[in-house]
């Protein structure tokens, strides 16, 4: 198995073992990675998704994953401060983290964008439940955490890991436990993220298309219990996506949890300097609540 470093006590392997699903092969399209002081800090035009692997160091750890996918507006990835700064955080607490880097929606490398990034969600969720004994987790506690159009993400495969986006093995792709930090959630045009819309599904998609892909609109009694952080100030990706997920499975009766801060706006990442309140706290307390942590 070939593996990249990006960390010290980091692992970065492929996604895809095999043709990687959906593709159209264009040697013209290049990923544009963005350094920072020699740190990869965000990255575009991904066409070959991988995951980078933050293990816990305890001697026992707590037997949970989680996969993270970073936000972006499904233009690029925010992947430091909304994917490996998250994957060090939780090892350091005593999860297994699987940073997601994802393929963003593209006619130019993709015969159906609007599937790409769910299809690397499914494959992800896949391979660490094939794989819970080599990173020592119970196949009945493993997560995904979304970022804003990451959110979005996480949220469709929630309700989509059902759906037959590419030919797999018979690997559940359903996640136990939800986190969504300013979640995009729905593609209704008062509240969408605008550029997440268009980058998914077009400039003018049909209404069929946009019901499918607003998240809010898919919750049932079999949905999957939420911890959800978003703030009112939020002028990219309004709160009123949290709070119409929140209510939609607090209808179903579905275990949930929203925190509103006051003030944060969009992309506060791990920290919001804004508020006396700590999201990561919050998020701490609720997965211990539920057996998480």
């Amino acid at each position: 198995m070939s593996k990249f470093l990006y960390f010290q006590d980091a692992e970065t392997i492929p996604l895809w073992k095999t043709k990687i699903p959906n593709e159209i092969s264009n040697s013209d399209y290049k990923e544009l990675p963005v350094y920072k002081e020699n740190l990869l800090v965000s990255t575009s035009h991904v066409s070959i998704p991988t995951l980078t692997i933050f293990q816990p160091k305890f001697e026992k750890p707590n037997q949970t994953g989680v996969l993270i996918f970073p936000g972006g507006g499904y233009s690029r990835l925010s992947i430091d401060k909304e994917g490996f700064k998250i994957g060090k955080w939780l090892s350091s607490i005593g999860i297994t983290a699987f940073v997601l880097k994802y393929r963003l929606p593209s006619d130019v490398i993709m015969e159906d964008k609007t599937i790409g990034p769910l299809q690397d969600a499914q494959e992800a969720m896949r391979y660490v439940r094939e794989n819970v004994k080599r990173y020592n987790l119970n196949i009945d506690k493993i997560g995904v955490l979304g970022f804003s159009a990451g959110g979005h993400l996480a949220a469709t495969l929630s309700n989509c890991y059902n759906d037959v986006v590419y030919k797999s093995n018979k690997t559940s792709a359903k996640p136990n436990f939800l986190l969504l930090i300013y979640p995009v959630i729905s593609m209704e045009e008062t509240i969408t993220h605008k550029g997440s819309k268009s980058k998914l599904l077009g400039i003018s998609p049909c209404k069929s298309s946009v019901i499918k892909h607003s998240a809010e609109l898919h919750i049932d009694k079999n949905s999957i219990m939420t911890f959800i952080v978003h703030a009112s100030d939020d002028l990219s990706v309004p709160v009123e996506n949290s709070l119409k997920y929140y209510l939609a499975l607090k209808k179903q009766n579905v275990s949930a949890e929203l925190h509103v801060f006051e003030k944060g706006g969009h992309g506060f990442g791990l920290s919001n300097d804004k508020t006396n309140l700590h999201w990561k706290n919050n998020c701490q307390s609720w997965l211990k609540l539920h057996g998480f942590l």
